[in-house]
C-alpha cells in the first residue's frame, strides 16, 4: 500500500515521502494516528500545498525535543523500593515510575518515550535508562534503584 508520510518515521522515511509499507501497517498505525496519508492523486496535491506548514510543525516538534534533552542531559534520578537483602527487588521497578521520578526532577516525559531493551528494573543500582524524545533525539538519565529492608 502506497502513503504520503506526514511527519519522519523511524525505519520509514522523511516527512513527505512517497513510501510503499505494508497495508496492516498503514490502516492499524500510520493512517489513524494521522503519520501518513493515502497516496491519491488528490491527497498528493493537497499535501504539497500545506507541505511548508507540516515541515515548520516538525521543526518546532524537533526543536521542542531538543530543549527537553538539553534538560535530562545529566540528569540522575532516585527512585526507593522494597528490597531482600541480596538487592532484588520485590516487584520492579517500570515506565511509570521512572516516568514520576523525571517529573518531579521537572522535566515532562510520558511513558512512552521511555526505553526499557531488558524490561522492568529488578535490582537495587544504578541503571543507565535511554529516551527516544523525537524521531532524531535520544537522551541519556541515570536512575539510582536504592533498596529499602523488608521487615
Amino acid at each position: 500500500m502506497q502513503v504520503i508520510l506526514l511527519e519522519k518515521i523511524e525505519k520509514v522515511g522523511a516527512l513527505g515521502d512517497l513510501v510503499d509499507v505494508k497495508s496492516g501497517f498503514a490502516r492499524n498505525f500510520l493512517l489513524p494516528q494521522g503519520k501518513a496519508e493515502m497516496a491519491t492523486k488528490t491527497n498528493i496535491e493537497a499535501f504539497q500545498a500545506r507541505r511548508a506548514e507540516l515541515e515548520k510543525q516538525q521543526a518546532e516538534a524537533l526543536s521542542a525535543a531538543q530543549a527537553r534533552a538539553a534538560q535530562l542531559e545529566g540528569l540522575s534520578v532516585t527512585i526507593t523500593s522494597r528490597s531482600g537483602t541480596e538487592g532484588k527487588l520485590f516487584g520492579s521497578v517500570g515506565t511509570e515510575e521512572i516516568r514520576a521520578a523525571i517529573e518531579s526532577a521537572g522535566v515532562e516525559v510520558e511513558k512512552k518515550e521511555i526505553r526499557l531493551p531488558d524490561g522492568p528494573l529488578r535490582n537495587v543500582g544504578e541503571h543507565p535508562i535511554s529516551l527516544h524524545l523525537h524521531a532524531d533525539v535520544d537522551s541519556e538519565v541515570t536512575v539510582n534503584v536504592v533498596g529499602e529492608e523488608a521487615e
